[in-house]
């Protein structure tokens, strides 16, 4: 996991699998930022894999935060839409546009 600033906003930038067992480091990293930053934002090219507990960090961090969600995989975009997900979290296809608009 990488995370950096970019003007006011705070990115995160996760990779890899993401179920019940493996999402406590992002869980943290997404908590901290949305008690810290107004806007942070995901960066989901590099995750290979996605369960409702990702889903839900992402929620949660939604509703604490202004999250955005850049650059989703096929497996991310899958859950996002999935469940409906994608009308409710903000879905940008570059870091760059997430974080600009």
């Amino acid at each position: 996991m990488v995370q950096y600033g970019l003007g006011d906003v705070w990115v995160i930038a996760v990779s890899g699998e993401f179920d019940h067992n493996t999402s406590g480091a992002a869980a943290e990293a997404l908590q901290t930022a949305a008690r810290k930053h107004q806007r942070v934002v995901v960066d989901t090219a590099g995750v290979t894999f996605a369960d409702s507990m990702f889903l839900t960090l992402l929620l949660r961090t939604n509703s604490q935060s202004d999250l955005r969600v850049a650059a989703p995989s096929p497996q991310v975009a899958r859950i996002l839409e999935l469940t409906g997900a994608d009308t409710v979290l903000t879905v940008r296809p570059t870091v760059a546009e997430a974080a600009a608009d």
